[in-house]
Formats: structure tokens, C-alpha cells, sequence
């Protein structure tokens, strides 16, 4: 009788090491560099000398070098292509040009991994905009001064201390946030007539984005503080904290700001309210909550464990689960605050059975 394995039948840590791939790593002339079954730790390792070894050899390349700019303000450096080849030693090496932010300009660098090359390309495509429409940002600059106090309500809250340290950095993520809205949809400009339309576009509409992102973060920041206080009332439920605890680190990363997507973003507060219903209920009948919060462990510690795997490569489904254990929660926790799609435990399940 035949059975289907998984990956998440194993441990990977007490399987015998020939059943783990071997990597190794070459110089161009075949030499062995090093050695290991650890593809992420090699990386770790030599990532850092690799990308510069592959830099260097890009702006060796007469196509590639004439490409290369690092004193960028403007688009004036003709079509972006999506990859370029590189030959060098009878090889054939694929590079992934992107724009680099260095702050009060921009560079053209060449990258070995599709997926460094597009992180950096989107925030080197945002500080592009930011750089032409400079007099936009100065004006709404000016007109966020009510962060000021979200700023201040922030640093309380020790969920969002980290998140948002300060009123510059909460000002600076409300504008990366708005420019990530009006100028950085995919697909994303490739050549100056494009990057031209895509400025025009979001001149309109920059200060009125910037200025929603700001009541919406005022009405998140007033939440969280509803939320600190409840838990600092309900530390007699230490499970119950903990999982709180852990459910705010999820939600308030650093850049948290720029990494939820609109939508997501403004089911914000929603989510916040559910933890404030939930920490009022707890007392009522613990032991339902510690069901509920069980309910969610079956669903969740999968999902993380195969995040986890991933060192950080991101999968849009997995994006979508994650959200919708966020809607779950709700649904079990604060039922009255209704979700914007029907959900479950056995609906979940089906969903993650289907994405493995």
C-alpha cells in the first residue's frame, strides 16, 4: 500500500544528513569555495561577497557598465530591461538590474536574485518619486502635524513603540505608504515615459492619500491603547496574553506601515476591536476562550512552521491565509464585528489543505 508524505511528515533536524541536498560553491574557475547542507546558511555566508563578485563583474561588462549610473535624480538612463546577460569565462551569468535608494539620489545596480533585485528596486523606484515630486512631500510634510500626537500615543503602547519610533519615522512611512499607493501599482514604469505618466498620476492624488493613511494610523494607534490596557488587566490569562502578545508582534512589524496592503490595513481597528472584545469576555468564561484559542493553534501552527520555511520568500497564498486566520479570530473571538467573508475552523482547513 502506497502513502502519500508530506514535508511536514519530517523533521528535517533528525534526518540522517545524506538525506538533505549538498550545495557547493564554485569560483569561476571551479575551484571549491566551501561546503554545506544548509543552502540558507551558505548564503548567509558568502551572499554578501557573492553579490559583490557579481557587481563587479557587471560593470566589467561593456553592455552592462554604459547601463550603470550612481548619481540618479531623474529617469534619464533610457529603458530598465527586466534581465541582462552577462558572459564571462565562457559563462553565461543572468542579472537582474534594479534602482537602488541611496538616500538624496538613486543607483543602477545588478543583482544575482530576482527577488533581492525586486525589494530593492521597489524602494530605489520610491525614492525616485519621492526625489520629483520633492515640493508635494515638503507641503505635506508640513500638513501632518496631527501625527504628532499619534506619534506620541505610539510610544506608549510597547506593540507599537518599535513599529513606529517617533514622529519623523511615522510621517516618513505615511509618505513611502502614499507613494506606494499612487505611483508604485504594478506594473511598474520601465522606460521615462512611463516613469513620467506614473508621477503626473499621483501629483493629484499624493496629499489625499497621505492625509487618509494618517486618520486611518490616528484611529489604529487609539485602538492599541485600548487593547495595552485591557491586557494590563487581564494578566491573571497568561495564555491568553501571550497569544495576544504574539498576535501584535504579527501585526506591527517594523515597516508595517508600507507592508500591509491597503485593504489590509484598514481592517486595522477592526481587528484591534476583536482583541478588545476579546480580553472583556475572557473573564466570563475562560475556558471558552481557551478553546477558541485552539481552535486557531491547528490552523496557525502550520501556517507559521511553513513560513518559517520559506526564510522568507514570500507566497501570495500564504499571504491570503495569513489574513484570513486575522478574520478568524474575529469571527471566534468578537463574532459581533462581523467579517468581510464567512470563515471558520473547517473553512480554513479546506483553504490549507487545498494550498498543500
Amino acid at each position: 500500500k502506497s502513502v502519500a508524505c508530506r514535508p511536514e511528515d519530517f523533521k528535517r533536524e533528525t534526518l540522517p544528513a545524506h538525506l538533505s541536498m549538498n550545495f557547493k560553491v564554485v569560483d569561476e574557475h571551479g575551484r571549491q569555495l566551501a561546503m554545506g547542507r544548509s543552502l540558507p546558511q551558505l548564503r548567509a555566508e558568502l551572499g554578501g561577497e557573492a553579490q559583490k563578485s557579481f557587481q563587479a563583474v557587471a560593470e566589467r561588462d561593456v553592455q552592462v557598465a554604459s547601463e550603470l549610473q550612481q548619481q540618479i535624480t531623474d529617469w534619464d538612463f533610457g529603458e530598465l530591461p527586466e534581465l541582462l546577460e552577462i558572459r564571462r569565462g565562457g559563462q553565461t551569468m543572468v542579472g537582474f538590474p534594479a534602482l537602488v535608494d541611496r538616500g538624496d539620489r538613486c543607483a543602477l545596480e545588478v543583482f544575482d536574485d530576482l527577488r533581492q533585485a525586486r525589494d530593492r528596486h521597489r524602494e530605489g523606484l520610491r525614492r525616485l518619486f519621492r526625489l520629483q515630486l520633492k515640493e508635494q512631500v515638503r507641503f505635506i510634510e508640513r500638513s501632518l502635524a496631527s501625527l504628532q500626537t499619534a506619534a506620541m500615543q505610539a510610544g506608549t503602547v510597547p506593540a507599537l513603540a518599535a513599529a513606529l519610533p517617533g514622529f519623523e519615522s511615522l510621517r516618513s512611512e505615511v509618505i513611502d505608504a502614499a507613494l506606494d499607493r499612487t505611483a508604485l501599482s504594478e506594473p511598474w514604469p520601465s522606460d521615462r515615459a512611463a516613469f513620467l505618466a506614473r508621477r503626473e498620476e499621483a501629483r493629484g492624488k499624493l496629499g489625499l492619500i497621505a492625509q487618509e493613511l494618517a486618520r486611518l494610523l490616528g484611529a489604529i494607534v487609539q485602538e492599541a491603547a485600548i487593547v495595552t490596557k485591557r491586557l494590563s488587566a487581564a494578566r491573571a490569562f497568561p495564555a491568553a496574553c501571550a497569544d495576544i502578545d504574539q498576535q501584535l508582534a504579527r501585526l506591527f512589524p517594523r515597516g508595517f506601515v508600507t507592508a500591509a496592503s491597503p485593504a489590509q490595513l484598514a481592517h486595522y481597528p477592526r481587528y484591534l476591536k476583536a482583541i478588545t472584545a476579546r480580553l472583556d469576555k475572557i473573564k466570563a468564561d475562560p475556558a471558552r476562550d481557551a478553546q477558541r484559542m485552539a481552535d486557531i493553534a491547528t490552523l496557525q501552527t502550520p501556517y507559521l512552521r511553513e513560513v518559517g520555511a520559506r526564510k522568507g520568500q514570500v507566497d501570495p497564498r500564504l499571504e491570503e491565509f495569513r489574513w484570513l486566520l486575522e478574520e478568524l479570530r474575529v469571527s471566534l473571538f468578537a463574532q459581533e464585528l462581523r467579517t468581510p467573508m464567512p470563515v471558520s475552523v473547517k473553512r480554513l482547513q479546506k483553504v490549507w489543505d487545498t494550498l498543500r
